[in-house]
Formats: structure tokens, C-alpha cells, sequence
């Protein structure tokens, strides 16, 4: 067997970016709001209705999108775990709201402040894990929210994106990756004047495409749309996160992509004009080396099919195989371009 070492000109390593839709099915617009009424029955304060609401993608239930939730610092607008003396405001929506203040700022003593505007709640988009490779795509958020009677019969509508077009890709880097504002536009592009607050509510909220998940402030929202407003009182079952359920549902539209890094190293795999002119079958000689075909005595041809690379102990790693042979003598040279991705 003959074997050529590859020299450091011989590999080149590549990183290209592979989009592709984040939900199921290679579905482009989530337009339908499919959910477990078992799930959304939130029967005990620590069941997993109380703290959020799978979106599925039919009615199967087996392919869960994304979560919606709601969060509140003191743990108002859910029922408290338990009645015990000093369990006041220990409830689903304070895990929620510690869990994505942890995740973001590392501390559970810093709250979300939404452009110079702290409210003490927040509603949470998760998009599921398995939606999304590496992260979602920066620029691909489209989110349609409809309150009241629905578009068209009086609802009022916005539709959300992330501003990452319009501020170039700039960012700010929290714990949970790059954070963009969520602002009223489309496809990455801010719409209308160069502000993402709304006036005495804040900004809608951030989006964290690293960590898949979109933080929205209820003010904002409720300020632009009505009836989004949570109910934040103390062990009350508020089922806040259905409000923005509703609000996803009316507006029948969420697009969002996932992006993948796919690492490749290429291999030019080269025979020269005096290498590999021989073939290793056996039948091509005998027992002493001597070439059966009289033919290929002055003329020796070899036809390569496949391109095996191996360690410097011999063991075979990889393979390539070519469409068709290549036919291989001492008046030719062949170059193969091997590909591996990773």
C-alpha cells in the first residue's frame, strides 16, 4: 500500500454558517398556539402550568416549540407553595423571574431594567433546545402580538424583532450570550424613530439568541397593546403567562430561525505524475511482484477509487469515495479536494 504524507499547505480549516428554520418540520411561520390542557390546568401551585406553558407544534403534543412564563421578583401573581409561616411570595413566578436573573446576570440581586425602567415582573419566551443548534439567528426574530377582540375587530397589534440590523450587529454581553433589544419592526430592523422605549414603560424587553430565549417587558406591552397587564397579587393564581399566550395566539405569526457553525477541514490529496501508477490489487501481480498484464509492463495504469487517510500508527481514519474512477498513469496527475465537517 502506498502512502503520501500531507504537507501543512495540503489543509485547510473553514467556518461557514448554516441557517435554517427553528421549528419543526422545516416550518418557517409558527402561526398556530397548540397546548396540553392538562398542562395549562396549573392544578397545584408547584406544577409545571404554574411555572410555564409548552407551545407544541400539532396536536400530538410530542414536539414541544417553545415556553411561555411569567415572572415576578416577590413571587406575586401565583399561589405560594405552601401555607407554612414565612413561605409569603415563595411561588412559581419568583422561580421564574431568580432563574432568568440568574441565567443573565449571574446574581439573583440585580433585576432586569428595561431602558432606565425597572419593573418588578417579566414575561419569558423559551425557545426549546432541540429547536436550535448552535443559537438563533440575530436579524430572524418576527413576532405578531394581538390583544382584545383580534386583528381586524378591534385588537390592537405589534409586530416585535430584535434590533441587531439596525445597531450592526453590536451587542451587549451578558452571562446568557448577546443581548439585542426587542423593539416594534421587522426581520432585525427598528421601526420609526431612532428610540427602543416606550414612553413611561421602558423598552419591550431583550433578546438572548445564544441562550434561545426572549425576556418582554409586561409594562410595555400592556402600554402598547392593553390587557396585557399581569395580576400581580400576592398567592394569586394571576395565570399571567396565558395573557401573553393569547396575545402570541391572536397574532398568528412567529418566525424565528436557528443558525449552526459548521467547522470543515479540507484535505488536497495529491498523485504525482510517478505515484500510485501501480494498482494494490492482488490479482494485478504475482507471488514475486511480477506484473501479470503484459500491457501494463511500459504503461502501467491505476484507477483510483478511494482515498484513504490514516495516523502516523497506521490506523485508518477516514475515507473517500469518488464518484468514478480516476484513471492514473505516468503522464497524468490527479488532485482530490477531501472535505470532512465536523
Amino acid at each position: 500500500m502506498s502512502f503520501t504524507r500531507f504537507n501543512s499547505q495540503d489543509i485547510v480549516n473553514q467556518t461557514s454558517k448554516v441557517v435554517t428554520n427553528a421549528w419543526s418540520n422545516n416550518t418557517n411561520d409558527l402561526a398556530t398556539v397548540l397546548t396540553s390542557s392538562t398542562q395549562a390546568a396549573t392544578s397545584t401551585p408547584t406544577s409545571s402550568g404554574a411555572h410555564f406553558i409548552d407551545v407544541h407544534l400539532d396536536t400530538n403534543l410530542n414536539n414541544v416549540q417553545y415556553s411561555v412564563a411569567y415572572g415576578h421578583k416577590a413571587g406575586s401573581g401565583s399561589l405560594d407553595f405552601t401555607n407554612a409561616v414565612g413561605s409569603n411570595g415563595k411561588s412559581a413566578s419568583r422561580n421564574v423571574y431568580s432563574q432568568y436573573r440568574q441565567l443573565v446576570f449571574g446574581t439573583e440581586t440585580q433585576n432586569f431594567n428595561f431602558t432606565d425602567f425597572t419593573p418588578d415582573d417579566i414575561y419569558v419566551i423559551n425557545i426549546n433546545r432541540s429547536r436550535y443548534k448552535h443559537n438563533l439567528k440575530p436579524g430572524s426574530l418576527n413576532l405578531t402580538l394581538v390583544s382584545g377582540s383580534g386583528t381586524g375587530l378591534g385588537g390592537k397589534t405589534i409586530k416585535l424583532t430584535d434590533d441587531s440590523i439596525t445597531t450592526t450587529g453590536s451587542a451587549v454581553i451578558t452571562n446568557a450570550g448577546r443581548q439585542f433589544n426587542i423593539v416594534s419592526g421587522s426581520s432585525g430592523v427598528r421601526r420609526g424613530a431612532n428610540t427602543v422605549q416606550v414612553t413611561n414603560s421602558g423598552s419591550y424587553g431583550f433578546f438572548y439568541p445564544d441562550s434561545g430565549f426572549i425576556i418582554l417587558n409586561p409594562a410595555a406591552l400592556d402600554h402598547t397593546l392593553t390587557n396585557l397587564v399581569p395580576t400581580i397579587t400576592a398567592n394569586t393564581n394571576g395565570k399571567n403567562h396565558e395573557k401573553l399566550l393569547n396575545a402570541i395566539s391572536g397574532g398568528a405569526s412567529f418566525i424565528v430561525d436557528s443558525e449552526e457553525k459548521i467547522s470543515s477541514t479540507f484535505y488536497f490529496a495529491r498523485a504525482r505524475n510517478f505515484e500510485f501508477n501501480y494498482s494494490t490489487n492482488p490479482s494485478y501481480t504475482d507471488n514475486n511482484g511480477n506484473v501479470l498484464v503484459n500491457s501494463m509492463i511500459d504503461n502501467p495504469t491505476s484507477y483510483i477509487t478511494t482515498v484513504g487517510m490514516y495516523n502516523d500508527e497506521g490506523d485508518l481514519l477516514a475515507v473517500a469515495k469518488l464518484s468514478q474512477p480516476i484513471t492514473k498513469d505516468f503522464t497524468k496527475e490527479a488532485l482530490i479536494r477531501v472535505k470532512l465537517d465536523y
